[in-house]
């Protein structure tokens, strides 16, 4: 199982010093989310002074873009590190997505799919020079002349990752995905009981095996009161989205969502983290030291993720 650090709140003046310290602590990959800044910019950074370590979005918000910018940004974070970057990618929320970044949004996991789909063909035009012929429901790839093609990447395109919670986004990613991200907010039961088999079907669609998918296993971690608050906090936000009701339904805590979504509506952030309770902070996060943390990670997840990424927040 390979150990990645992921940056949820970073500085994009300071983290190559990030990306240096993950490297010195041992870890395999170095990923940013897409918070407050550009994970591709601050990765652009990364991948010009900091070597031994992958580098991947975690997520990168695929419906605020289009497969060609996309398609761009992966290619260039791929040349500039040496063919060790991952892309990976999520659809965010509705409101997110039209109220945020004012992109349109439709059956998202159909344009998710579509997508993906966009990303390679745009890929294999470049390095076959082959003409572009996307024509799909979502998107439209027909033009590329050879000014704006930046021809074969001598490192191969990068791997795509894809979030998912739901049904039937997992089972995306397990059709045209090469590696899947759990969200954060997932337990072992429904990782067993609800992701995997929507890997496995989309992988049947695909015809090939599960075994071949990478899977980057959820790692809500807590080490002191510090963190145990912090966790609550960040379960009791992703409680609160109607998205996510499925994990918490499954347990038999749908009560709880409708408590969560209610507080979050009036902004009671401090009441939503004393709403989750210590079986529910069992489910979702794992507390103790650091050793005992990994194996506890390890006998949950072991027998099925390739890697697990410590989420690191930091602030300023």
């Amino acid at each position: 199982m390979k150990v990645d650090r992921l940056e949820i709140e970073y500085d994009p003046l300071t983290v190559p010093a990030a990306a240096r310290a993950a490297v010195d602590e041992g870890c395999d990959g170095f990923w940013l989310a897409e918070t407050r800044h550009d994970p591709f910019l601050a990765l652009g950074r990364v991948a010009g002074q900091v070597a031994g370590v992958e580098l991947g979005t975690a997520i990168a918000v695929a419906f605020a873009r289009n497969p060609m910018s996309t398609a761009v940004q992966a290619n260039d974070l791929q040349l500039l590190s040496g063919g060790r970057f991952h892309l990976g990618l999520g659809s965010q929320v509705e409101p997110h997505v039209t109220k945020r970044f004012g992109m349109p949004w439709s059956r998202p996991a159909a344009r998710m799919r579509e997508f993906v789909l966009a990303l390679r063909a745009i890929w294999h035009s470049w390095d076959t020079g082959e003409r572009l012929r996307f024509r799909g429901e979502f998107y439209t790839h027909t033009l590329m002349t050879p000014f704006f093609d930046p021809g074969p990447n001598p490192h191969g395109p990068p791997k795509v990752w894809l979030a998912g919670v739901g049904e039937l986004m997992t089972e995306v990613a397990g059709e045209v995905a090469d590696g899947f991200l759990c969200h954060s907010f997932t337990t072992e039961r429904y990782l067993r009981e609800v992701t995997l088999p929507a890997l496995a079907r989309g992988r049947a669609k695909a015809g090939k095996p599960l075994a071949g998918l990478e899977i980057s296993g959820p790692s809500l971690v807590a080490c002191d009161e510090v963190g145990v608050a912090g966790v609550r906090r960040q379960i009791a936000f992703y409680g609160s989205t109607p998205a996510y009701r499925r994990v918490l339904e499954l347990h038999g805590w749908g009560d709880l969502h409708e408590e969560l979504h209610h507080l979050s509506r009036r902004r009671r952030w401090d009441d939503m983290a004393a709403a989750v309770t210590d079986e529910v902070l069992a489910a979702f996060a794992v507390v103790g030291t650091p050793a005992a943390a990994k194996a506890e990670l390890t006998r949950r997840y072991g027998d099925v993720i390739t890697r697990i990424a410590a989420p690191v927040v930091r602030t300023g």
